[in-house]
């Protein structure tokens, strides 16, 4: 084993400890929550050793990033999640190679969305990212719908041929009320997705949680945790 491929193997072993642990606590099996391995910036050949280490979910920000390492890693059965902020100009990518697009919040998006997945003949799951810190009228950088937005973009994901409904996303916000609160922030979170599947049974995904939160995320019910640093390590510079 390469020292590259031992450390990825020992950090993953420590981050299967932490969601193992934070599911025992709150009663939850460990097979409820997925790990997606958020990889952006690092190679390829990272991706492979992850898959090798047992890996099938992985997750990218940027679709330049993205788009050449699905190709490189095209033979391999990954599920490939998108959690950036999406300008429409990289739909037809995205859409391309993407399983799960998880920052879905304005309807021109799904409307490029669903007009992608149509001409790619793919159908393509979707969440709905939720910027908690805008019910404050705080709303920071991170992108997302308000709130009250939820159910008008749940509506349109669910009218568009070529997309599923999957679920919600947030990321724990840096202001408004929920600021530092993250255990706060997904249980919110939890509240909308509560309310959504009252209307959309089978939108049952929760995304939430990163490496400095997942075990808060885990407690409020995160079905999903997107993990980066606490797998891979410090990420090189965007330069």
């Amino acid at each position: 084993m390469t020292d590259r491929k031992a450390q990825l193997a020992a950090n993953l072993a420590q981050v299967e400890e932490r969601i193992t642990s934070a599911c025992t606590a709150v009663g939850r099996k460990r097979e409820e929550v997925t790990l997606i391995v958020v990889t952006k910036t690092y190679p390829a050949s990272d991706m492979r050793m992850l898959h090798e280490l047992g890996v099938r979910h992985v997750a990218e920000n940027r679709d330049q990033d993205a788009a050449p390492k699905a190709t490189a890693c095209a033979d391999l059965s990954l599920t490939w999640h998108f959690v950036g902020q999406l300008q429409t100009n990289k739909v037809r990518s995205v859409t391309s190679y993407a399983d799960v697009v998880q920052s879905v919040d304005r309807i021109k998006l799904v409307t490029a969305l669903s007009a992608a997945a149509v001409r790619a003949e793919r159908e393509l799951g979707c969440l709905i990212q939720v910027a908690l810190d805008a019910e404050s009228g705080e709303r920071g950088e991170r992108g997302g719908v308000a709130p009250d937005g939820i159910e008008e973009l749940a509506a349109a994901v669910d009218a568009a041929e070529g997309l599923r409904l999957d679920g919600l996303m947030t990321v724990a916000p840096l202001a408004g009320p929920f600021a530092g609160r993250q255990r706060a922030a997904f249980d919110r979170l939890m509240e909308f997705a509560t309310r959504l599947r009252a209307g959309h049974p089978a939108a049952t995904m929760v995304s939430a949680g990163m490496s400095a939160d997942l075990e808060d995320a885990v407690a409020a019910g995160a079905t999903h945790v997107r993990v980066g640093t606490a797998v891979l390590g410090v990420r090189p510079g965007l330069g």
